[in-house]
């Protein structure tokens, strides 16, 4: 009889093409001209949210300046807004929150709170999708691949590789 070993998850080292395909993917699902904004979580979201622009040519782009994460697998207690649009930028307007994995969900989950407190409407779209890491209910409404593996994006600082 075997045993079963729970470590670590399998790291997936992603290159610059892999992202333009799943940027592609969100794409496909993705009816852009029925959004008033990209609204980008930072730090991951940037690339993908900057992609979704130049591909569709929506320029209204909002920033949600977010820290949950503090290191590899280390959070705070919950995420902490240090940038976040005004209410009149967001009333009223359908909004995509662009992020780059819906891990645990809470990140995303606040700042989609956030726009609807502000009167906004908002959907989600992320590159990777953890469901079974998921904490929060639901999931995004848009999601190119669905994983389990910690991901390295190219942009990743070496320390994380």
């Amino acid at each position: 009889m075997g045993v079963e070993v729970i470590g670590q998850p399998e790291k997936k080292y992603l290159t610059w093409q892999d992202i333009e395909q799943l940027v592609d993917r969100l794409l496909q699902q993705i009816r852009i001209e029925e959004f008033d904004a990209l609204l980008v979580i930072t730090r991951g979201g940037m690339v993908p949210a900057c992609l979704i622009s130049e591909k569709t040519g929506m320029r209204n782009i909002l920033v949600a300046a977010v820290m949950f994460y503090t290191g590899v697998g280390e959070t705070l207690d919950r995420p902490t807004f240090l940038q976040f649009p005004p209410d009149p930028y967001l009333k009223g307007k359908r909004v995509l929150v662009v992020d780059d994995v819906w891990d645990s969900g809470r990140t995303v989950t606040a700042v989609k709170h956030r726009v609807e407190e502000a009167g906004g409407r908002p959907a989600v779209a992320v590159m990777h999708y953890k469901p079974r890491r998921s904490v929060v209910p639901g999931k995004p409404d848009y999601y190119a691949e669905e994983t389990d593996d910690w991901i390295v994006y190219p942009w990743d600082p070496e320390s994380e590789r």
